[in-house]
């Protein structure tokens, strides 16, 4: 009975200290992504507050902090240098100055920093120097040293906390060279995603035995540019094809979701993105039931997790934070308040869908001016964007060119203008059967992208033409619907003539595929056949005309249409009015 009794104690007194050595963690990773210049609540474009942005974020991981300090994880996840003039002004105007975007990740206590494409696209000068001034490591496991062959940047980081270890891999979309021209990732190149996870995976699981494994992606769920040798979008890929993912935070496409997917071990991974502009982030929490084990670490009993997509754009502005960065924030009022001329007439983005239209042919003949080009090419940039009659600021030069391309001259056939415009008017209309159809190529499933609003395709790839005289027939099928009737001087337009072409640095590149899948032309014959390329982003060119002009009386050049006109006119009206209203 004695030895009963003593064999039950022992039982219990080791049930005791088992039990003592269990215990839960919780630990929450918050992602932001693609926040775009959105520092502050304030539009520098329009001059107006603004939703969202990184001081709401602030205030809302402080918030989750004071429940959980340190097992709070905050993930940025890239773009965050392009997008509003604070950012642009931080990147080349204040250069002696540390960049803001450092400056706040810093502030902030992010603990990494991941690359975006628009990150890369400011430029070895730039973004060396804001890695270099960053506190967090800035990861990219996939972007390459030529010289070393090994990662450029980190491509991992680990995190310990109450015992339990995260390890984050970082990634970037490898569709870098589909967009831009070698000199701005010079020395680098960009290893297929999936491949680099794999080896990753494989590496981190041997190496550092993680409890939870953690995707940082700068690429979108799926879809996008697919060439031969590079895929765009490849996270929903990874998370199904790659065991040992726990949850991937991703970013690029601008396209809010949240969900799971089960991978090929039959695990679910969680994928999340909280689209653009800092009006939302990713937020996940993890439970753990863990086993202590000293300086042993934890093993890990049970793991839940649960992903959330949460809008901060009620979230109170961090006082902190606007008191930390308000002198900057008024240096960079003070650069966007400033006159550059005036305008005689209000111009609107929207009229650029449906016509030739005073935005983009403003935009098109001051290309031409400034390049003596024979054409120019030109897509709407902004979906809903205005710039009223009356004085013209710095900040109205960011809604008539949103982007940092440079601007280009190349040479360019007949036949291949032909091609490169029929490529955009088939992502652009409808080939309609009968009158009562649309004449915009429509995707209502697509109002929740934040980058094509309602249109099936992206709309910074319809480009229309200055110089020539065209018709499109949108009852004609794809690739049949362009005709050029003259050069817009009167003189003949030749299919096998080679021609000057104004382009952008983005397409100039092969941005959009119009060049490559439209005109015909390889990546080697783009680089051969471009004659210039400016130092300087093409906005500043473009306000320097404008500044030397004064006033400005922007008019459509009214050189192209929609036929057959029966059909068109009505037709356009009734979808003007579907995707803007009133």
């Amino acid at each position: 009975m004695k030895r009963f009794i003593s064999i039950l104690s022992f039982a219990i007194m080791c049930s005791i200290a088992v039990s003592a050595k269990t215990k839960t963690v919780k630990i929450r990773l918050i992602e932001t992504t693609d926040v775009h210049g959105s520092y502050v609540p304030y539009d520098f474009i329009n001059r107006r507050p603004k939703n969202g942005s990184l001081a709401r974020v602030y205030s809302y991981v402080s918030d989750v902090r004071a429940e959980l300090g340190e097992n709070v994880i905050l993930l940025e996840n890239g773009d965050l240098l392009q997008g509003q003039p604070i950012a642009y002004y931080y990147n080349y105007i204040a250069t002696e100055e540390e960049n803001l975007a450092s400056s706040i990740v810093n502030f902030m206590g992010y603990d990494v920093q991941n690359f975006g494409n628009h990150d890369v696209e400011t430029g070895h000068k730039v973004y060396d120097k804001w890695v270099s001034e960053l506190k967090a490591p800035v990861l990219g496991a996939n972007i390459i040293d030529r010289k070393t062959g090994k990662p450029y940047l980190k491509p991992y980081e680990v995190f310990v906390r109450d015992g339990v270890k995260v390890v984050v891999l970082g990634m970037l979309t490898p569709a870098i060279p589909c967009w831009l021209d070698e000199k701005i990732w010079s020395g680098l190149e960009f290893e297929d995603m999936e491949a680099s996870a794999r080896k990753w995976v494989e590496y981190i699981q041997k190496n550092e035995n993680p409890d939870v494994l953690v995707g940082l992606f700068h690429a979108g769920r799926e879809g996008g540019i697919v060439t031969e040798n590079i895929k765009e979008n490849q996270t929903e890929d990874i998370a199904r094809n790659v065991p040992g993912f726990d949850i991937i935070f991703y970013g690029h496409d601008h396209i809010k979701y949240g969900g799971q997917v089960t991978n090929s071990d039959g695990r679910q991974v969680w994928i999340l993105d909280p689209t653009n502009n800092a009006l939302n982030v990713a937020d996940a929490e993890i439970t753990l039931t863990v086993n202590d084990r000293g300086k042993k670490g934890v093993k890990v009993l049970n793991k839940e997790i649960t992903g959330n997509i949460v809008n901060i754009e009620n979230q109170p502005v961090s006082e902190a934070f606007e008191k930390q960065f308000a002198a900057r924030v008024k240096d960079v009022q003070d650069y966007v308040n400033k006159k550059v001329g005036s305008f005689t007439e209000s111009i609107y983005t929207r009229d650029c869908f449906f016509g030739s239209c005073p935005f983009t042919d403003l935009i098109q003949n001051l290309q031409l001016q400034i390049t003596g080009a024979d054409i120019s090419f030109t897509a709407p940039l902004a979906f809903n964007a205005s710039i009223k009659a009356g004085d013209l600021h710095v900040s109205d030069m960011f809604n008539l060119y949103k982007f940092e391309n440079k601007l280009c001259t190349m040479h360019l056939t007949g036949e291949e203008i032909r091609r490169h415009l029929e490529m955009s008017y088939d992502l652009w209309v409808n080939t309609m059967t009968s009158a009562d159809d649309h004449i915009m190529l429509l995707n209502d499933g697509a109002k929740n992208d934040q980058q094509r609003l309602g249109f099936k395709n992206l709309t910074f790839n319809f480009d229309s033409a200055a110089g020539i005289d065209y018709e499109v027939d949108v009852t004609k099928p794809d690739g049949q619907k362009v005709k050029i009737l003259q050069m817009s001087d009167g003189r003949p337009f030749e299919l096998d003539k080679m021609y000057v072409v104004a382009v952008n640095s983005y397409r100039a590149n092969g941005g959009g595929e119009l060049l490559t899948k439209g005109a015909g032309l390889t990546k080697e014959q783009l680089t051969e056949r471009k004659i210039s390329e400016s130092e300087l982003d093409l906005r500043y060119y473009l306000m320097k005309e404008i500044e030397k002009e004064g006033v400005v009386t922007p008019k459509a050049n009214n050189n192209w249409r929609f036929v057959p006109a029966e059909w068109a006119e009505p037709a356009l009206q009734r979808d003007r009015q579907l995707i803007f209203g009133k």
